[in-house]
């Protein structure tokens, strides 16, 4: 038989998920207008049960224009606090994190007006001998946001009115 095969992929089971994660991504406001103050991503990211040693959460999001020729990163690590006493039960330990987003891409210049894609990922990170190393990397949340210009008026020049 002349006919190529395809290799058929076992089937496997789905990969669990991972303790660390997105509980809650909240974006205010929306839909963000340019020149009206930051866009904000609220973070709140459930740790897992077992950390130990020191560890860095890390929280970024990717900001990018349709065209993917604006784009923004936006990062911030935080030391997570490790204590024997929040092992209450099932619990688990969240941290909450904001990135605020000024409207501008990687060249500071204004963003232009369109639906723009995001995604938000966490990490912790352990600090050792050789410097920072990925422990655990949770699962992105990925959405879409629209960027819009001020209402008319907002930033149109001021003409001066005669006065006779």
């Amino acid at each position: 038989d002349s006919r190529v095969k395809s290799k058929v992929k076992p089937s496997r089971a789905p990969r669990p998920e991972p303790e660390l994660k997105i509980v809650d991504l909240a974006i205010a406001p929306k839909p963000y207008t340019l020149g009206n103050g930051p866009l904000q991503f609220s973070v709140t990211a459930q740790l897992p049960k077992d950390m130990r040693g020191n560890l860095i959460l890390e929280v970024s999001a990717l900001i990018s224009s349709p065209s993917k020729t604006s784009v923004r990163f936006l990062t911030h690590r935080q030391p997570v606090q490790t204590s024997s006493t929040s092992n209450r039960g099932t619990e688990r330990q969240k941290a909450s994190i904001e990135l605020v987003w000024d409207g501008q891409d990687q060249r500071k210049q204004l963003a232009v007006v369109g639906n723009y894609s995001y995604e938000v990922r966490t990490k912790l990170l352990a600090n050792g001998e050789k410097g920072l190393r990925t422990v655990m990397v949770g699962w992105p949340k990925r959405g879409t946001l629209e960027v819009k210009w001020p209402t008319v008026g907002f930033l149109s020049p001021t003409t001066p009115v005669p006065t006779d």
